[in-house]
């Protein structure tokens, strides 16, 4: 089997996490497999879409190296790639139906669904289209289209009986037809709606395993009885467990949830974004929580994917960046870091050999770009607020002394660098008898207002010589 997966997003925004995973997913079945990866933008719902979005998409799936096999900017023998692009196929499919018998014109107005509607919510129960337009003569629909009265075309579900879904993570699921809804597959304005599209798009263009959130997993059966309808052969379902947000809530850009480029803009690198979000409902079959994008394409199995719902865990994501972060050449740390530091701070009078060197400093304590204009504020602020831990700390007994002497070795240097900062700070332990936590910790704090950073004297030698003498008072 050549084995071929699609990403289909809607071009409304940045793309939220949630929505990467499952790119990341369909990529990894398609590698894995030695198969091709498609790119189709789903834009049937054209009251949502966002100028640009598209190009978004683009950019997050390059960025997180997913290379796209087919799409719109990468034709291949299954286009056009945008559903807006296919709207005569769809008609053409649905009328199909409607001549086999598996679907029908529906010429309902908005007014006569709401009182159908009222009907049900009076019932108390789901609302379901009673079918009443499915038994019109065959005089009634040529009159009503002959006048061009609105319609739409729904499929004509089975009222009896059950509809199996076999689905890789869940099993064999049965769904009882009662339930279903005699669903829309061409709305008025000529678009199909998404669950139409789906189908038809990923027959002609060959898609073998679709990949979605469990939450469309009943939707399903109205897929399969798509397909029978037709007589074409179903695709490999792959449903995976929505991604909870911190609140418990699903992940959601309409909630406000971060989405990828936010992550990115903070100075999140994609590799690590990508490594974090792959072992959310997925797991290997070893210990290892470190990959590269080759390795997960070699080791990546869909049935280790968890049933599950899985938490988006800002604290976990940080330990995947900042383990990316400290293999970083000065360069590219410089390009994550710089830009927060040059918004937030003025460096006009800071050298490119001072920043350069603050920002190295930091390299083993970021957990993302941004991170960095909070741990620097030392270097930047007038004055320094000692919290209570810190002011506990310097009521100890010896403190002031290892202070004092340690100021009368820094007035003494007239070469100020890093070595002889060094040498300052051992002067300081042989003649304040100060050793250890009781030696370092003062001198940080005093001059940092922090009990933990970067080596000290990096940090001293950064901060310069005037500003540590008038904080050490």
């Amino acid at each position: 089997m050549n084995v071929r997966t699609r990403f289909a997003p809607s071009p409304t925004g940045f793309m939220h996490i949630g929505n990467l995973r499952t790119a990341i997913f369909e990529y990894l079945v398609a590698k894995h497999n030695d198969g091709k990866f498609i790119l189709r933008i789903e834009d049937t719902d054209q009251t949502r879409k966002v100028d640009g979005a598209v190009d978004f998409i683009y950019d997050t799936l390059k960025l997180c190296n997913i290379d796209i096999d087919e799409g719109p900017k990468v034709p291949g023998n299954s286009g056009p790639y945008i559903q807006s692009e296919r709207k005569d196929i769809y008609k053409k499919y649905a009328l199909d139906l409607v001549e086999k018998g598996m679907a029908y014109y529906c010429f309902c107005t908005e007014e006569e669904l709401e009182e159908l509607r009222e009907f049900y919510n009076n019932k108390k129960k789901p609302f379901l289209y009673d079918g009443r337009c499915s038994r019109l003569s065959k005089e009634e629909i040529d009159e009503k289209l002959k006048l061009g009265v609105p319609y739409v075309i729904r499929q004509k579900m089975p009222k009896y009986g059950e509809t199996e879904i076999e689905d890789v993570v869940y099993g064999k699921i049965k769904i009882d037809n009662s339930i279903l809804d005699d669903q829309i597959l061409l709305k008025s304005d000529g678009f199909p709606t998404y669950n139409f599209a789906n189908v038809i798009d990923d027959h002609l263009m060959g898609i073998t395993h679709v990949i979605r959130g469990k939450e469309y997993l009943d939707q399903t059966a109205k897929y399969n009885l798509l397909y029978d309808a037709f007589g074409w052969e179903k695709p490999t379902y792959i449903h995976v467990a929505m991604v909870l947000g911190e609140d418990g809530q699903k992940l959601s850009k309409r909630n406000g949830d971060a989405s990828f480029m936010d992550l990115y803009n903070d100075g999140y690198l994609p590799h690590a974004i990508v490594n974090y979000l792959v072992l959310l409902g997925w797991s290997p079959d070893s210990n290892d929580e470190i990959f590269t994008m080759d390795e997960l394409i070699e080791k990546f199995d869909e049935t280790r994917i968890s049933k599950s719902s899985s938490q988006y865990d800002v604290k976990k994501l940080n330990w995947f960046n900042a383990h990316y972060i400290k293999q970083l050449s000065l360069e590219e740390l410089l390009n994550i870091t710089v830009p927060h530091l040059s918004s937030s701070y003025d460096l006009s009078n800071k050298s490119d050999e001072w920043v350069e060197r603050l920002v190295s400093i930091y390299q083993n304590h970021l957990s993302y770009g941004k991170e960095i204009v909070e741990l620097t504020e030392m270097f930047f602020k007038d004055e320094i607020c000692l919290d209570d831990e810190c002011k506990t700390f310097m009521e100890q007994d010896g403190v002031s002394n290892t202070i004092n002497v340690f100021k009368d070795e820094i007035s003494s240097i007239t070469d100020w660098n890093v070595e002889n900062i060094s040498n300052a700070i051992n002067n300081t332990k042989e003649k304040s008898g100060s050793k250890g936590k009781m030696l370092y910790m003062p001198i940080r704090i005093k001059v940092s207002g922090v009990m933990h950073g970067p080596e000290l004297p990096d940090t001293i030698y950064l901060l310069g010589k005037e500003k540590i003498l008038e904080r050490l008072g």
